[in-house]
């Protein structure tokens, strides 16, 4: 497949592996471009779950595309995109893409989904194919259930060799480093009839479903693809702290003019704000960060996060874009990241509330932290210059069906306008 065409130049890409290790020509090449071109102002992007490369690109490319436009003609912008091993499943849509339309929503696992699994975690084929039996043929004991989630902990490692085990957590109350969440320790059978109900409540589209008591493999997939993305959690704190935080702090060395602006989509979100605490020290070239749809702990930035005060590395804000309207942050990741020994009796508002995630209702608990409608957010001189803002998204990230809901629906250019706000390009 040939690669998507960059609507903006210049544009450099960075690739990290999954223990934050850089291409270094890659590297290089961005290092000097942005030196040659005299770049001002540097717009690093990073994806959440994806695929592949040239699903990242097509990403960045739709996002990127208004910028030129909206911005002042002096500007000299540069941009770059980052891509890091991560993977979603081909039954989530992503509006406004036509050729990456989800595939129809099964109970087992489409070619596409596999083919992700055994990219993302090789070594693990015959692991895989033993949960995409199962996953088919759903048999009635509950030993199987058990035995489906032995192999998805397995699959995912839950507690890694080398670097990515240190960061798993995004507060303290997990335990740093190594507690788990209650879907790994507990029962897979509750776990998965949890993740049933959950998906029948999406699916019933705010109407009171039927009263039935859910097929606990109706949840198994979802057990499945909340494992993986606990994976992808990991590994994007992992990139972000050991590969890009250390590289915008050699880009600082090497064009000390150059402003930086972070934004990163879902798991992405966590990759750059992990950035900040693998800046090197005194280094200030970071303008800006804007998390869009952001797939980690609304108290990452507070007193019990672990990224606590790190939003003080910004000579600059924290955006913060959420959306009432992501299913995935609003009911799938609070099941999933409670932790081991929580009451399992949680639900709901409360739920949410102890375990919710930045892209369903922004920054929580951070003092002084300010909030805005979006259209408030792009009135001139109406964004804060500093501290912590949340912006409410909901007027534009609507659009998505289950399990995901508008979890993807970042393309738009008012959030290419936040960015340029927040970095006060405008």
């Amino acid at each position: 497949m040939a690669q998507p065409t960059m609507s903006v130049s210049p544009y450099w890409e960075l690739t990290f592996d999954a223990d934050g290790d850089v291409d270094t020509a890659q590297r290089d090449r961005l290092l000097t471009g942005v030196k040659q071109h005299k770049i001002r102002d540097l717009i690093v992007f990073s994806h959440g779950w994806n695929n592949d490369r040239s699903g990242a690109t097509r990403l960045y490319s739709r996002f990127f595309e208004p910028i030129p436009r909206l911005a002042p003609a002096t500007a000299r912008i540069g941009y770059a995109g980052v891509v890091w091993p991560s993977m979603r499943f081909c039954d989530e849509p992503i509006p406004d893409l036509p050729h990456t339309m989800a595939v129809a929503a099964t109970p087992g696992l489409d070619d596409g989904t596999r083919h992700a699994l055994l990219e993302t975690f090789p070594g693990r084929a015959t692991v895989i194919e033993r949960i995409a039996r199962l996953l088919e043929q759903r048999p009635p004991e509950e030993g199987e259930l058990e035995e489906f989630g032995r192999l998805v902990r397995e699959l995912v490692d839950a507690v890694p060799p080398g670097p990515q085990a240190l960061f798993a957590a995004d507060t303290l109350a997990e335990g740093v480093p190594q507690d788990e969440p209650e879907m790994f320790t507990g029962s897979a059978a509750a776990a998965c009839e949890e993740f049933a109900a959950a998906l029948a409540g999406c699916a019933s589209d705010g109407e009171e479903p039927a009263f039935a008591l859910p097929n606990p493999w109706d949840g198994a997939k979802e057990l499945l693809r909340q494992a993986t993305y606990y994976a992808m959690k990991r590994r994007a704190g992992t990139v972000g702290e050991r590969g890009l935080g250390p590289l915008v702090g050699r880009l600082a060395r090497a064009v000390p003019g150059v402003r930086v602006h972070l934004v990163g989509h879902s798991f992405g979100g966590r990759l750059v704000s992990f950035a900040l605490r693998g800046l090197p020290e005194g280094v200030r070239t970071v303008k800006s960060v804007t998390l869009l749809q952001g797939a980690f702990s609304h108290y990452a930035f507070a007193a019990q996060g672990v990224l606590q005060g790190h939003q003080n590395r910004i000579d600059g804000p924290l955006v913060c874009c959420y959306s009432r309207f992501d299913q995935a942050l609003s009911t799938m990741y609070p099941l999933a990241s409670r932790m081991a020994g929580d009451a399992r009796g949680l639900v709901g508002e409360v739920l949410g509330a102890k375990w919710g995630a930045m892209g369903h209702d922004g920054v929580q608990s951070v003092p002084g932290t300010r909030a805005f409608g979006l259209a408030e957010a792009l009135s001139d001189g109406k964004l804060p210059t500093s501290g912590c803002v949340n912006v409410d998204a909901a007027a534009v990230v609507r659009r998505g069906g289950a399990p995901a809901g508008a979890h993807s629906d970042i393309v738009h250019p008012e959030l290419a306008r936040v960015v340029l706000a927040a970095g006060r390009i405008t």
